[in-house]
């Protein structure tokens, strides 16, 4: 399980489509369930059937910066914790890209989103 574990975590670096999945299957390698380990080889699977995803870059490109955020209230199905992500853009290129649970519970999708969008612009900031 933690050889798999490493192998998925050297291929995060571009795939960021996998990356949330393969961070939380990480968190249980001290002592992996049975679900835990079909959750890894599903994750092996969707990579056997999309090996033209990742992070291409190509030569012409407008230099247009374009900022995405999302939540999710509750989305950590473990403590109910929300999930926020932000990725941006310069031109077609990705550039960044950032995925959290929140240290807190939010009480709203609202302010749930309000969290998201301040880490999308400190992103920036940045």
């Amino acid at each position: 399980y933690r050889s798999m574990i490493g192998s998925l975590l050297y291929l995060t670096a571009s795939r960021l489509d996998i990356l949330f999945s393969v961070c939380l299957c990480a968190r249980f390698q001290v002592c992996p369930k049975e679900s835990h380990l079909h959750a890894v080889k599903r994750i092996f699977k969707y990579l056997a059937y999309t090996p033209s995803l990742g992070l291409w870059y190509p030569r012409k490109s407008s230099f247009d910066l374009h900022t995405y955020s999302d939540a999710d209230l509750g989305g950590y199905k473990v403590d109910r914790k929300s999930t926020s992500g932000t990725c941006q853009f310069l031109g077609n290129m990705l550039i960044s890209s950032f995925n959290k649970k929140e240290n807190s519970v939010a009480l709203s999708t609202t302010e749930a989103e309000y969290i998201a969008t301040g880490s999308c612009c400190a992103q920036i900031m940045w």
